[in-house]
C-alpha cells in the first residue's frame, strides 16, 4: 500500500459517505418524535463506528464520519452560528435532474458562535480513528463563501449588515472560533468544501449572478479572502484542504465548465495545502488549469465518479493521470471520487456496494500509481 505520512493522501475522498438504512430509519423517526434524540445519537454512534472501519479495512488513510449527523453538507454547519437560518428554495441555480431544490442561506442577525458546533462530532470520530493502522480523522465544514453564494445580498439582513465588509468580519470569526476549537481537539486535516469557485465558471450562473448585481471574478477574490481569514489562526501542523465540484444533490449536478476563469486568482490566493478538484466529467474541462497551481499546494484529482454505479477501468483512470501530470508534477497529485457519495442525507443513486468498490478502486489504483 503506498502512503504518505500527512494528508493529502494518495488515495483520498471527500468526506461524505452513503447512509446505512438503520441510521434513516432512526433519523425519521426522531422527525416524528418517536425516538428520542439520545437513541438517534446511539444509532449514529454504531454507525459511524462500522464506516470507521469499512474505510480503514479498504485501506483509506483519511477517515471520514460520513456526515452522518449532517442532514445537509453545509447547512448544518452553519446553523450552528447565531444570525443564520434556513429561506426558501431559489429557482436560479436548479440542479438538473432534480425537482427538489435544497433551501438558501439566510443571515437575519449579526452572527457569532454562541456555543461549539461540531466539536464533538470530530471528538467522537477521532476516539474511533485507529492512527496506529496509519488512519487520521479527517474533518470537513463547508466554506465560508457557502453563507453568502446562493441567495448574495438579498439573503443578508440589511438592518444586521449594511456593510457586507461587516458581515464577512463576523462571519469569518465565527468560523476562527469553531476551527480553532476542532484544532484544540485534536483536528489535523481539516477540508472546507467551497464549491462556488467551481459554479463561478458556469457561464449562465455568471450571467446570473451580474443580474443580480455580483461579479463572478471579484466574488472569486473576495470568497478566497474569507477563506484565508477564516483559517488564518490554525496551528501550522494542521492541513487544510479545499473541495471544488459543481452539484452533487441525488446524483445530479447545478453547473459546468471548466475551472480558466478562476484559477489563477483563487489557486494563488487561498492559503491551503490540497485542492480537491472535481475531474468526472466533460463538465470540469480539462487539465490545463493544473499549471496554475503554485508549488506549495497537492491536487487530488476527483476522477472517480460518485454520481452513478458504473465501475471506471483501472487504465482510463491511470492515463487521465499522466494527462493531469503534464501540468502538475506526479509527486504533487493524489486520487479521489470526484465528490461525497451522500452531500445530503437522501444519498447519491447507487448501492453500499457500489460506494466501497468505487473506494476500493480509488486505493489500487493510487498504489499501483505511486508505489
Amino acid at each position: 500500500m503506498t502512503t504518505r505520512k500527512k494528508p493529502p493522501f494518495r488515495a483520498d475522498h471527500v468526506g461524505s459517505l452513503l447512509r446505512p438504512d438503520s441510521l434513516q430509519r432512526a433519523r425519521a423517526q426522531a422527525a416524528a418524535g418517536e425516538i428520542t434524540a439520545e437513541a438517534l445519537r446511539a444509532v449514529e454512534d454504531r454507525c459511524i463506528r462500522d464506516v470507521v472501519s469499512m474505510q480503514q479495512d479498504i485501506g483509506l488513510q483519511g477517515i471520514s464520519d460520513g456526515e452522518f449527523r449532517r442532514t445537509w453538507w453545509h447547512f448544518d454547519f452553519l446553523s450552528g452560528f447565531d444570525g443564520f437560518e434556513l429561506g426558501e428554495p431559489l429557482d436560479k441555480g436548479t440542479f438538473q435532474g432534480s425537482d427538489e431544490q435544497p433551501p438558501r442561506a439566510m443571515i437575519t442577525g449579526k452572527l457569532k458562535r454562541g456555543k461549539p458546533i461540531m466539536v464533538d462530532h470530530f471528538s467522537y470520530l477521532n476516539e474511533q480513528t485507529d492512527g496506529a493502522s496509519g488512519g487520521m480523522a479527517k474533518f470537513t465544514a463547508p466554506g465560508p463563501s457557502m453563507a453568502h453564494f446562493r441567495a448574495g445580498r438579498e439573503g443578508i439582513s440589511e438592518a444586521a449588515y449594511p456593510d457586507l465588509e461587516e458581515f464577512w468580519a463576523d462571519l469569518t470569526a465565527a468560523y476562527r472560533a469553531e476551527l480553532g476549537a476542532l484544532a484544540n481537539e485534536g483536528c489535523r486535516y481539516l477540508q472546507l468544501d467551497d464549491i462556488s469557485y467551481a459554479y463561478l465558471c458556469d457561464d449562465d450562473i455568471r450571467a446570473n449572478l451580474k443580474a443580480r448585481g455580483d461579479d463572478a471574478d471579484e466574488l472569486a477574490l473576495t470568497y478566497a479572502n474569507a477563506l484565508n481569514d477564516a483559517i488564518r489562526d490554525l496551528p501550522d501542523d494542521v492541513t487544510t484542504a479545499m473541495h471544488m465540484c459543481r452539484g452533487n444533490f441525488q446524483s445530479t449536478w447545478a453547473a459546468q465548465g471548466g475551472y480558466e476563469p478562476v484559477a489563477e486568482r483563487v489557486f494563488n490566493t487561498v492559503r491551503i495545502d490540497a485542492l480537491f478538484m472535481e475531474y468526472d466529467s466533460e463538465r470540469a474541462g480539462g487539465f490545463e488549469p493544473l499549471r496554475f497551481v503554485p508549488d506549495d499546494k497537492f491536487v487530488v484529482l476527483g476522477l472517480v465518479t460518485t454520481k452513478t454505479p458504473e465501475l471506471e477501468s483501472k487504465d482510463t483512470l491511470k492515463r487521465r493521470v499522466d494527462e493531469a501530470a503534464k501540468y502538475i508534477d506526479l509527486d504533487r497529485l493524489c486520487l479521489s471520487p470526484q465528490c461525497g457519495f451522500s452531500s445530503t442525507h437522501h444519498g447519491n443513486k447507487i448501492t453500499l456496494a457500489d460506494q466501497i468498490a468505487k473506494l476500493r478502486l480509488v486505493v489500487e489504483v493510487a498504489d499501483e500509481i505511486w508505489s
